[in-house]
Order: C-alpha cells, then sequence, then structure tokens
C-alpha cells in the first residue's frame, strides 16, 4: 500500500513537472495582469547619440536591461519603427536582444522584445486589444503587455511590451512547434505581386529573417507564382502552398478592426512562415499600432467606420492574393463565415468595453504620470469613448463598426442578432413582429431618419424627420427578412409575413 502511495506521488510529481517545463516561453510574464518595469541604464555619455546613428545601421548599443527587478546585463538596445521613430518626441520606440552581446540569458524564455511608444494613440489601447482579440481567436500574432520605461533611472513614460516574431515565436506549440522554416517578413513592400522566377528580384521587397546562411527564397517565389500565375487552377494551385483557412480569420481581422497599415492597405507589416511540417506558409500578423482606423490612407472616418468587409487596396491589382481569393466563392464565403461568427457578440461593445475598462483602471495612474506622452491626460480618458481629433473613440468606433459590418453581413446572408451591444439593445423597438401591413417602431430619441434594408442590402424605404414613434406601411413589401436602421446607428431584423 506504501509502494502504491509512493508510486502515485512519484506519478503525480513528473506529471507536474511536465507540466511546468512544457509551458510556453512568456506565458508567465504575458500572463500578469500587473503593469511591469523595464529600466534599461547606458554608461557611454552620449549614450542617445549613438543610439540615433546607430539607427540607420540597425545596429544595437550595449546596456543593462532590469526587468521587473532581475538584471540583464550587457544586452543590446536599439530604436526601432518608422513614423513611431520619425516624430520629434524623445518617447521613441526600442528593441531589446537579451543575447545581442553574446549572453545566454532569457526573460521566461523570451530574448528579444519590443518597446513600442503609443504614438498616434491618446487611449494607449489600439495595439493591446487588436492583438488580445488575435490571441484569443487563435491567430498567430504577438502578445502585448504593458510595462512602465526607466532610462537610466528618469521614467521616461508607458510603453506596449510586445513579443517578437523570432524562432522562440514559431517554436511554440500554440503557433507552430517548428522553427525549421523559413520566416519572411513583408517589408518594406510585401505586396505578393510577381516580379519574375529571379529570387533576388525579391530581395527589396521582403526580408529573410531565418536560414538567412542557406538564403534560399524558391519557396516564397513559389508562393508568389501560385499565387498570381494559377489562372483557373488558382484554389487548387493556392492550396498546395498557404493555409488559407488561417489567412481568412487574418484577413477579417484586418478589416474588422480597420487595421489598413497592413496587407489589404499599405500592403506590409506582416510575417509569412513557411511550416516544414505542413509544408504550408503561415501568415503572422505584425504591428497593429494602427488598428481602429488610425491608418486612414485618405479616406473620412466614416469611410472606415463603414469599411466594406471586402475592401482591397486600390488598385485592386496590387493585392493580389486577397483580390483572387475573393474571385473564388468559397473562400469569399468564409470570410463572410468569419465576420459572421465574431459578429454575434465577440466584436461587441458587451463583450470589449469591460475589458477596456479594466485596462484603463489597470494603467491610469501609469498613463498620468507619463512625462512625455503624445497626449493629455482628458485625451486618454475621452478616447475610450469619444473622438481625439480624427482619432475615434475605441468604444464608439466597435459601436459604428459592429453596425456597418452587421448590415452588410445582412445582405450576404448572415442575420446578427442586435441584443449583443449593450449600446444599441432596445434602441428600437419593432411591433409586431413578424407583421403582415403595417408595423409600428418606437425610437430612443427624435428627429430620425428610418431606412429599412432587404437582404441584398438595397433601401426599400427611407422616411426623414420622425420622432420617437412611427407607423410604417408595409403591405406592398415582399415576404422575408429586413433590417431597419436609424441615424442613430440602432437597427432591428423584422420579418415580412404574408
Amino acid at each position: 500500500m506504501k509502494l502504491r502511495n509512493l508510486l502515485s506521488l512519484v506519478t503525480l510529481l513528473f506529471l507536474s513537472f511536465k507540466s511546468i517545463f512544457a509551458q510556453t516561453e512568456g506565458d508567465v510574464f504575458f500572463g500578469t495582469a500587473a503593469v511591469h518595469d523595464v529600466y534599461m541604464t547606458f554608461t557611454q555619455p552620449n549614450y542617445w547619440d549613438s543610439l540615433v546613428a546607430y539607427k540607420p545601421l540597425d545596429q544595437y548599443l550595449k546596456g543593462d536591461v532590469t526587468i521587473d527587478g532581475v538584471l540583464y546585463p550587457n544586452v543590446g538596445v536599439k530604436f526601432k519603427g518608422n513614423s513611431s521613430y520619425s516624430n520629434p518626441s524623445t518617447k521613441k520606440p526600442f528593441k531589446i536582444d537579451l543575447n545581442e552581446f553574446g549572453g545566454t540569458t532569457a526573460l521566461d524564455g523570451l530574448k528579444k522584445f519590443n518597446l513600442n511608444n503609443g504614438f498616434k494613440d491618446p487611449s494607449f489601447m489600439r495595439e493591446k486589444v487588436a492583438l488580445d482579440f488575435y490571441n484569443e481567436h487563435g491567430l498567430a500574432a504577438p502578445r502585448c503587455s504593458y510595462t512602465r520605461v526607466y532610462i537610466n533611472g528618469t521614467y521616461w513614460g508607458l510603453y506596449m511590451f510586445v513579443e517578437e516574431a523570432n524562432k522562440t515565436f514559431l517554436d511554440d506549440d500554440d503557433r507552430f512547434g517548428n522553427k525549421q522554416g523559413n520566416l519572411f517578413k513583408g517589408d518594406p513592400m510585401g505586396d505578393l505581386k510577381w516580379i519574375n522566377s529571379t529570387p533576388s528580384s525579391y530581395y527589396t521587397k521582403y526580408e529573410l529573417h531565418t536560414n538567412t546562411t542557406t538564403n534560399d527564397w524558391t519557396d516564397l517565389v513559389e508562393l508568389i507564382n501560385k499565387i498570381n500565375n494559377s489562372g483557373t487552377n488558382f484554389y487548387d494551385s493556392l492550396e498546395t502552398v498557404l493555409n488559407t483557412s488561417s489567412f481568412i480569420q487574418h484577413w477579417a481581422a484586418m478589416n474588422l478592426f480597420v487595421n489598413l497599415d497592413a496587407y489589404i492597405g499599405s500592403g506590409h507589416n506582416y510575417f509569412i512562415y513557411h511550416d516544414t511540417l505542413s509544408d504550408k506558409f503561415e501568415w503572422i500578423s505584425w504591428d497593429a499600432n494602427e488598428s481602429f482606423g488610425n491608418f486612414n490612407m485618405g479616406l473620412t472616418n466614416t469611410q472606415l467606420k463603414n469599411l466594406s468587409m471586402f475592401h482591397v487596396s486600390t488598385p485592386t491589382s496590387s493585392r493580389p492574393l486577397v483580390t483572387n481569393m475573393l474571385a473564388v466563392p468559397a473562400y469569399k464565403q468564409t470570410l463572410i463565415d468569419v465576420f459572421c461568427q465574431w459578429l454575434q457578440s465577440d466584436f461587441s461593445n458587451a463583450t470589449l468595453d469591460p475589458k477596456i475598462d479594466s485596462l484603463a483602471n489597470a494603467i491610469r495612474t501609469d498613463v498620468y504620470a507619463d512625462p512625455i506622452k503624445f497626449y493629455s491626460n482628458a485625451d486618454f480618458d475621452n478616447n475610450l469613448t469619444n473622438d481625439v481629433g480624427i482619432t475615434m473613440g475605441i468604444k464608439s468606433f466597435i459601436s459604428a463598426r459592429r453596425t456597418w459590418l452587421i448590415s452588410e453581413l445582412f445582405s450576404n446572408g448572415c442575420y446578427v442578432g442586435v441584443n449583443e451591444t449593450t449600446a444599441d439593445a432596445n434602441a428600437i423597438i419593432v411591433y409586431p413582429n413578424p407583421a403582415n401591413d403595417f408595423i409600428s417602431v418606437d425610437l430612443k430619441s427624435n428627429d430620425n431618419t428610418i431606412c429599412i434594408y432587404n437582404t441584398l442590402g438595397q433601401e426599400v424605404y427611407k422616411q426623414e424627420s420622425v420622432g420617437s414613434s412611427v407607423n410604417i406601411d408595409i403591405s406592398a413589401f415582399s415576404e422575408g427578412v429586413y433590417l431597419i436602421k436609424a441615424n442613430d446607428n440602432s437597427y432591428l431584423k423584422f420579418q415580412k409575413i404574408k
């Protein structure tokens, strides 16, 4: 009996240790709700000038970094970014490599990471909320946390601590569990357009981040060839080289959060990984700081909030992957299905507002204390809901974006209920429902414009300047489901019967 108990104890301990050692790198760090602390210390008297000089050389400066009380000596620090770096503020973004100068240490298994400065974001949340959504839905994307950053003892402000897409990222069992393949970054212009069959022709448009000694680009060339030159065999050809199901979800997420500083817009800011286990390329989303319509590409805020789920940057030939996939009914329907699923409740004020409020409460003190942030304390609080200049409010964006996409989904055969959004719940009451000849519509305010759309997205009725209630004759309507919408973005479905 004692031997049996001892064996059970040994087995339990073995499973416990196995579970501990099987933890994914970064799980502890990114799973901690608290704001972290990063202290960077440089002994060079002109360290800032050196960082500036090293930026165009993509070179690291040696320094000591202390993270949450643990010292990492002689690590590499450099500036990173484009517009987030080139702004006149001294609050620059950083990349840190713990092993750049021969070290072998790691932070919860992580050796390289990014400190992003919240440029163009009064809320400090665009990148965090978007990346959390990606990860919660099983998409390959970096994780994000918050950290206070100090330089030589001076508080430099609140930063986003963002995971690096590297071999550690690839080897994660929750991602690909494999780091042997080629990892390409679609920068500076990864439009996936065909040039020719010579690999060196693509060197100035993409970056190879793994297997650089071998420097074999033939797999990327094959992918781009199949995207552009497969003709009527496009579907079958693409299926052999790309995990299309996963890519479509990334595509939907880019669009959902209106991140146009990505493939569907500017044509870069992504990684694509040739997984040697599946022998297919996998998409990795990157650089989500322009989410929530912050990279407008000449569009107005209204156009950004009402961006079609099928949006492709013009000319459409400049984004051949999504343009050609939209021409395949099966791919287009999968994209619709992803939006339909996520709009049911995942992308809604009811789901996301509590997360936004929780994050705001967690970081507010550190935002207020940030001495060189890009916006005021009032802008931070205001932008959680309202626009700050041309920068759209987080919560109001979610509400307006969801309303538009639901109407677009309605015309594509997906019917999303409205009770999931606290902002619009009970905003419109229609009775009777279903109805035959007339419906009565009660609204939450006066001076409304009422529009009714059929399942093709066609406007079949419009009445302006109605009060808080109106009766509408629907006797001439065909049988079916309709969407009624007011100008305050509230909406409701009703059914016309015989």
